[in-house]
């Protein structure tokens, strides 16, 4: 199926539709979800669909694709932040079955586990993703290889420079972040 369409509106919408699909299909999903500004008005339509009774998320379990190496989930610009403040605080999801990667403390531990653990839960059944400037998806860089799992990622200029809009200082953005891998989000059902 290939659709055009001309607003991020439009498209958030559509996105949102099929994630409420999913949903009723199997009350219990497994969502592989993205951060940054492109799935905003996804989960806009999500919490909105939620507060009218429309879908639940009680028995939703959840997977991010990344976080930041550095930054741990209180920092304003960590991921588990971000997903709290645009998401999980607006829906009746149990936040135990929200998982984002750990960027301190044992993020290598963890993210060492996250694979295994997206297997124990049967497997993404819809992932949502977005593009970075320079084609990377999570954080996998455009070098990164068809076969990586969850692993430690450096960033490039480029996507540091893109992601600098969102801190006071360009040096202030993490110089690494701990992603799924390109296979691991291919995985998804």
């Amino acid at each position: 199926m290939k659709v055009v369409l001309g607003t991020h509106e439009e498209i958030s919408r559509l996105i949102a539709e099929e994630v409420i699909e999913q949903i009723r299909r199997k009350p219990n999903s497994v969502l592989g979800l993205a951060t940054g500004t492109s799935p905003l008005g996804v989960y806009h339509n999500l919490i909105n669909a939620n507060k009218k009774g429309l879908i639940s998320f009680k028995q939703i379990i959840t997977f991010n694709l990344d976080e930041y190496v550095g930054l741990d989930g209180n920092h304003n610009q960590s991921y588990r932040y971000f997903m709290n403040v645009n998401l999980f605080d607006h829906i009746d999801i149990n936040k135990d079955n929200t998982h984002v990667l750990k960027g301190v403390g044992n993020y290598l531990e963890y993210a060492s586990h996250y694979d295994e653990e997206i297997a124990n839960c049967g497997g993404i059944d819809l992932q949502i993703l977005g593009l970075g400037s320079d084609g990377h998806i999570a954080f996998n860089e455009p070098h990164t290889s068809f076969a990586s799992l969850t692993h430690i990622a450096d960033l490039t200029e480029s996507t540091i420079h893109d992601n600098s809009r969102l801190f006071n200082a360009v040096s202030e953005v993490p110089t690494k972040a701990v992603t799924m891998g390109l296979k691991s989000i291919m995985q998804a059902k």
